[in-house]
């Protein structure tokens, strides 16, 4: 575990320095080093970069970075969450409706919100958490001893009517379409000082509260009833962890769209380095999954430089062959 976790923190670290170095304007990462540490109080050390470069560094790149970092670390945290709890290698953070909520809201905010950017993921964020409850309720009520399975179902269902509505909506304001399409691809160009303060509490709460129940969801493993014999209240350890997850993926994805596979992607290579322990899965998704993403970006704001691609697609193009090499080697791995 410990030399995981050194591993994870040495590649986060290289990947926040890549990307406040790497871009249209290249930053040397010694001298993002020095700078940092000439703003330092008490310490008369580093040299300062230009005053350019370092508004490239400080303003531009580092909300985008840092950004990056906390939505990446979250999905993936969230993805192994459900993986535990509906022990399925296959759960997503999206999976009891959250993107469609989220979609529906954010099309709703572009569609009537009069251009107000700052209505956007406050939409988003209400309709990931809505579509997530009434998934969780419609499968609590209807699905009394059968575990899991009528919670996938209700979440199905939830997704299904919601990408309906949000189809109408689109329908009736087709001028609205390029716009709703670029942020459900996932955009972290727009990122800013203020979005960063308006999900890291959440955030960190949640990965808290997740973190908190890892050992609880190693016991999981073993089934319900043997969990429960062993005195864990199961249904009160799957409320509490799927909603931290719930809210933590809601307040990610309103502020950068859907981004999707770091929620399945990171969990399950680290259960085919690590193990499938949740102690160690859980902060290593934390971890590897914030670098991923920052990666993932600074592939997209480069390969074709100086546009940008959106960074769904990026991940996308990884997921997709992560999959089928997993799948045809047989390294599947359970949970």
């Amino acid at each position: 575990m410990s030399r995981w976790l050194l591993t994870a923190c040495i590649l986060l670290v290289a990947s926040l320095l890549a990307g406040l170095a790497v871009g249209p304007v290249h930053v040397s990462a010694l001298g993002i080093v020095e700078d940092a540490l000439s703003h330092l109080p008490f310490l008369d050390a580093g040299t300062r970069l230009p005053r350019v470069e370092e508004a490239i560094v400080w303003d531009l790149r580092a909300p985008r970075v840092l950004l990056g970092a906390l939505v990446g670390g979250m999905l993936a945290l969230s993805g192994g969450a459900y993986q535990a709890v509906f022990r399925n290698p296959l759960a997503d953070p999206y999976l009891l409706g959250a993107a469609a909520g989220a979609g529906l809201g954010a099309t709703l905010a572009i569609a009537y919100g009069h251009g107000d950017d700052g209505l956007r993921p406050l939409a988003a964020f209400a309709g990931a958490a809505v579509a997530a409850a009434a998934a969780y309720l419609l499968g609590a009520t209807a699905g009394v001893g059968r575990g899991t399975t009528t919670l996938l179902l209700a979440g199905v269902a939830i997704a299904s009517f919601l990408t309906a509505a949000q189809t109408f909506v689109l329908q009736r304001n087709s001028d609205t379409v390029r716009e709703v399409y670029s942020w459900i691809l996932g955009q972290l160009d727009t990122a800013g000082s203020g979005d960063i303060l308006l999900v890291a509490p959440y955030i960190a709460v949640s990965a808290a509260v997740i973190l908190a129940h890892r050992r609880l969801l190693d016991v999981l493993r073993i089934g319900d009833e043997e969990a429960s014999s062993l005195g864990v209240d199961v249904g009160r350890v799957r409320l509490i962890v799927l909603a931290a997850a719930t809210v933590g993926t809601a307040a990610a994805i309103s502020v950068c769209g859907l981004i999707g596979f770091v929620g399945i992607v990171v969990p399950h290579t680290v259960r085919l380095l690590a193990g499938a322990s949740y102690r160690v899965v859980l902060p290593l998704s934390l971890l590897f999954g914030a670098s991923f993403l920052v990666l993932a970006d600074i592939v997209s704001r480069t390969v074709v430089s100086p546009a940008e691609l959106p960074i769904g697609v990026v991940t996308a193009a990884v997921g997709a062959p992560f999959f089928a090499f997993v799948l045809r080697s047989g390294r599947w791995v359970g949970v």
